[in-house]
């Protein structure tokens, strides 16, 4: 048996007939950008996941660079400004911090959580903190109580890079059951990469808030900073979701919430079912599981030993931003949970199309690793 990290193709077969006919629809209609399929996506997904509005955007990293830049227009940030984020995201919510002249201010996570420590937090701020930038990393929320406090009393943006956890529920303090991420704080950013648990057959992505100004904002700067044709009030670029993508993406939000249903009986599943004093699993949670990571010491060995037995695996992510030749300058900041999760982290296949023999297969193999 050959078990695949994440077939694209068998999760596009799941919807196949759907997704064909969406999309013949939009190549009939002659309108590609910016037409109905894009405005019903929008409105769609501003109601899934629980705010006013919802602007399509070429991919997740404009979607985070776009909500900065229209905060920095609006006059609530200003180049300098620090932003507070988790020191083990993937780059882009880094780069678009930088991108837009802000200060990242890099917070090592908790190793069991892989999420922003909320702990650490109140000891990396200074008098140009404006911002905390919340990454909910490989699904699950890292919204919490203490968060939401601290940004609170300090009158801070709470922003959230969603990039990974479309349809993750968060803890709330009202107990609610149908609050998810991505609107949670003033703004959230995120990716329809074809990878994601919510994804396009192509690159997109998109901005939830209930700012009625950012909207406003955010929308022209994606249209080369115009409000109306050929009128341009800001010095904008070119991001948008175009209708194809948009036609793809409701289809599948249809069924988004039991394919992450699936992901997380995986996920269970392989909670239950591993056991391997060299790997350590991540605890059992409300996450969508856009990745199910373990760690080990031996992870090189493992991820070998995975492949030699027909398991592909990833590594989510190699090498942490601030050791990347883009930051030289962060080379020599002591970051060690960051550096150990980046060391050990390994992804093993957890995506709705398995199959439970799949399923039990990378179990089964991984109980069998010794070093």
């Amino acid at each position: 048996m050959t078990i695949d990290y994440l077939s694209l193709k068998r999760i596009t077969a799941m919807h196949a007939d759907e997704i064909h006919e969406a999309v013949n629809r939009v190549v009939d209609g002659g309108w590609y950008l910016r037409g109905e399929a894009t405005a019903r996506f929008e409105e769609e997904y501003a109601r899934y996941i629980g705010t006013k509005h919802c602007i399509g955007v070429a991919n997740g990293l404009d979607a985070l660079t776009l909500i900065l830049r229209a905060y920095i227009i609006i006059g609530v940030l200003k180049e300098g400004d620090e932003v507070i984020v988790p020191a083990n995201t993937f780059i882009a919510t880094i780069l678009a911090i930088t991108e837009n002249h802000l200060v990242p201010v890099l917070v090592e996570p908790s190793v069991d959580t892989f999420q922003i420590d909320d702990s650490q937090i109140e000891r990396a701020i200074t008098s140009r903190t404006c911002a905390i930038m919340l990454v909910h990393l490989y699904g699950r929320c890292a919204y919490t109580e203490r968060i939401a406090s601290i940004c609170h009393a300090h009158n801070f943006l709470l922003l959230e890079d969603n990039a990974q956890a479309h349809g993750c529920f968060a803890s709330v303090p009202d107990g609610s059951p149908s609050v998810k991420t991505g609107s949670l704080g003033h703004a959230a950013a995120h990716s329809f990469y074809p990878g994601k648990n919510l994804g396009a057959l192509g690159d997109g992505g998109a901005v939830t808030t209930n700012d009625d100004q950012l909207a406003q904002v955010v929308r022209s700067i994606a249209n080369y900073g115009s409000s109306s044709k050929y009128v341009f009030d800001y010095q904008g670029r070119n991001s948008r979701l175009d209708d194809i993508q948009a036609a793809v993406l409701s289809v599948k939000l249809k069924y988004l919430d039991a394919d992450n249903a699936r992901r997380q009986a995986i996920a269970n599943y392989y909670i239950d079912h591993i056991c391997n004093s060299l790997v350590r699993l991540p605890e059992r949670s409300g996450s969508v599981y856009h990745i199910f990571p373990v760690l080990s010491a031996e992870r090189d060995t493992l991820k070998h030993f995975l492949e030699e037995n027909g398991v592909a695996t990833a590594i989510h992510y190699p090498i942490p931003p601030h050791k990347q030749a883009c930051y030289e300058d962060w080379h020599g900041l002591c970051l060690p949970i960051t550096e150990q999760i980046h060391a050990q982290e390994l992804s093993i296949p957890c995506y709705q199309a398995m199959t439970d023999a799949e399923v039990e297969a990378v179990a089964e193999i991984i109980n069998r690793f010794t070093n």
